[in-house]
This record gives structure tokens, C-alpha cells and sequence, in this order.
């Protein structure tokens, strides 16, 4: 899929890796709307600077748990851009629940925004990629990439609703590769260490870096490389999942 001309909406894209795929795709001319839930300044500046790259871009809120709020993105995006192409799910929670101290809440937390909010937007997507394809008797009509995560593959201690909630997105891009052949191509990025949380610990840095076998922390940038490489790289690749980890999985 060429992207050039493209739309492309990127849940969490105001910061970090989502904003860093956003300008990625945009550079190479993919019109970007910029999904947040707080970050509207951020978000707003993001779409702004887009723009300035020569392609269309807007800033959209929506609570990704909630289905009527992902319902009413995805037709804000549509009546903008008058299609969607490609979905990124990017937004996502990360925090810190040792065992014993793991309440209902945390697990609710991450489950329902790293899980089930980038359910409700590939279904909401994915609806209209039937949709179109339908009308246009056409093969190949959009493409949805989900950030996972190698603790999707191997759990870490500390993070047991995160790491859940990762693996859960593994096992939902299968099934969405499954349920939207041939109209739709759903891969997964699964990023190791890769700009880690600026709570942690030196001794936890350090323990990051040393696991991995390149023996350094991955940017941003490697994660929206390989993302493009879905999008534009290849389209006969579905259901699978790319490790950027610096090889910490099979360390």
C-alpha cells in the first residue's frame, strides 16, 4: 500500500512512540488524524506541525474504553478525510502493580484500554473496511497495525495486567487478521526495551539495557520504521507479530 494521499488514524499519538509513527507516516504523505484522550494542547500542536509537512491532519478525543466515544471518532475521521485507510493502536497504559498490591481497578485499567479499546477501534475500522470493500468489489482496502509488546511472549514481575493486556493484543491481531481477509491486513509490533519509563529505577535501567542482546535501548524511531515497513514494505503479511527488542526475547 502506498501511503501517499492515504488516512491514517493513530490512537495516542499526541506523544512518545504514537507520535513518532504519526510524523513517520506523515513524512511519507499519509494524512494523519491524532486520536488523545488528555493531551489535547499536545495533540493539537502534533496535527499543526503535520500540516506543515504538506499533508492533512486533525486532532481528535475519544475514552478508547467506551464504545459509543470510539463510534464518534471513527465518523469524525471519516466525514474529514472521507475515508480511513489504515488504523494504528498505539494507545496504551503501563503501570507499575506488584502482586500482592494488584487491586480491581488495575486490572480494569489495563485490560479495558490496552485491550479492549483497540478491540472497539478495529471493529469500528474494520466495519468500515468491509464496507467499502463491498461497494467497490475491491481486494486490499486498509491495513491495522497494534503496538503489543515482547512481555506479550514473556511476562515480566511487577506488571501481571499489563502483561496480560499486551498478550490479549497478540492474540486479537490473529483474529482480526482472520476476521478481515482478505479486505484487511492486521499485523503487530511488539517493542522491548524502548524509551523506558522515566520512573524507574537505575538498577531497573540497567538490568533493560543488559538484557537485551544488541546491549542497548531501542528509539521511537524503530518502532514507526517497522510500522511503515507494514504498511508500505508488504502486503501479503497478516496475523504476525514483529519483535523490535534488540533481541531481549530470546535472550
Amino acid at each position: 500500500m502506498e501511503l501517499k494521499g492515504k488516512t491514517v488514524l493513530v490512537t495516542g499519538a499526541a506523544k512518545r512512540v504514537g507520535r513518532e509513527i504519526a510524523y513517520c507516516l506523515a513524512q511519507h504523505g499519509a494524512n494523519v488524524a491524532i486520536h488523545y484522550r488528555n493531551s489535547g494542547v499536545a495533540a493539537k500542536e502534533v496535527a499543526r506541525e503535520l500540516e506543515q509537512l504538506g499533508v492533512r491532519s486533525m486532532a481528535v478525543r475519544a475514552e478508547l474504553t467506551r464504545a459509543g466515544d470510539v463510534k464518534r471518532m471513527v465518523e469524525k475521521v471519516i466525514r474529514h478525510f472521507g475515508q480511513i485507510d489504515v488504523l494504528i493502536n498505539n494507545a496504551a497504559v503501563f503501570t507499575k502493580t506488584p502482586f500482592v498490591q494488584i487491586r480491581e481497578s488495575d486490572w480494569d485499567l489495563a485490560i479495558d484500554t490496552n485491550l479492549k479499546g483497540p478491540f472497539l477501534c478495529a471493529h469500528e475500522v474494520g466495519k468500515h473496511f468491509l464496507k467499502r470493500a463491498k461497494q467497490r468489489h475491491r481486494g486490499l482496502v486498509g491495513k491495522i497495525v497494534n503496538i503489543a509488546d515482547w512481555a506479550g511472549f514473556r511476562p515480566y514481575r511487577d506488571y501481571l495486567p499489563y502483561c496480560i493486556s499486551k498478550a490479549g493484543v497478540i492474540a486479537l491481531t490473529k483474529a482480526l487478521a482472520i476476521e478481515l481477509a482478505p479486505h484487511a491486513t492486521v499485523n503487530a509490533v511488539a517493542p522491548g526495551p524502548v524509551l523506558l519509563p522515566s520512573d524507574l529505577a537505575a538498577s531497573e535501567k540497567s538490568a533493560a539495557l543488559a538484557g537485551t542482546l544488541l546491549q542497548r535501548i531501542g528509539a521511537p524511531e524503530d518502532i514507526a520504521k517497522t510500522t511503515l515497513f507494514l504498511l508500505e514494505g508488504s502486503d501479503f503479511i497478516t496475523g504476525a507479530v514483529i519483535p523490535v527488542d534488540g533481541g531481549r526475547l530470546i535472550a
